[in-house]
């Protein structure tokens, strides 16, 4: 068996795990929520394609021009819109927009506990593996296309907490920097979720 199919195998087993919901909120227990707030449904794809050792994850670098979150690491994906088969169909249309991942070269593994983030959306990682693809920018919402390789999104002692001042308080969040990449926020949050279930 390869690193990739040993890898993959760990993915399935990860998503057999039983797991509560995670949030933006879960390192900081005092914050505030805002009463009668209404979330909003989204779907991100957690992409593991061959790599030259083993799977990488792909993984954008957001557009500065956006409203939500411009110029972070972030999942493809986005809000599930009427048309979509859910959050695993809102996952597979956004990644074939923002990066050009054709929806038959992804096979979908299973998905995480829903996540929710401080701007309103409950978020659910739609774990897959994909085959090769020529991935291709949508310039008006990711700035970079870049991979991440397995043995760092899934090793928890590359999680580290760190804060800042964010609306008058101390906000503490997950990090799991890579090279030039400040992977942090909820991306980093899901990501040590997954990488704890792995861990198992």
């Amino acid at each position: 068996m390869t690193l990739a199919e040993d890898q993959a195998d760990a993915l399935r087993r990860a998503l057999q795990a039983t797991g509560q919901p995670s949030s933006d909120f879960d390192l900081n227990p005092g914050a505030l929520l805002p009463e009668g707030r209404k979330l909003r449904h989204a779907g991100v794809l957690a992409a593991f394609l061959p790599g030259d050792t083993g799977l990488d994850l792909l993984l954008t670098k957001r557009s500065s021009k956006l409203k939500h979150h411009p110029g972070q690491i972030a999942f493809p994906g986005g809000k599930v819109d009427p048309g979509d088969d859910g959050p695993v169909g809102a996952a597979l249309r956004e990644a074939h927009e923002e990066v050009g991942m054709p929806p038959d070269r992804v096979q979908i593994l299973g998905t995480l506990p829903p996540h929710e983030t401080v701007t309103g959306f409950l978020v659910t990682p739609v774990v897959a593996l994909a085959g090769p693809f020529a991935a291709v920018a949508e310039p008006g919402e990711v700035a970079e296309i870049f991979r991440v390789p397995f043995a760092h999104v899934a090793d928890p002692a590359r999680y580290r907490i760190e804060g800042r001042r964010w609306r008058g308080q101390r906000r503490l969040y997950y990090t799991a920097p890579f090279g030039p990449y400040y992977i942090w926020g909820a991306t980093a949050r899901m990501l040590r979720a997954l990488a704890g279930r792995i861990a198992l």
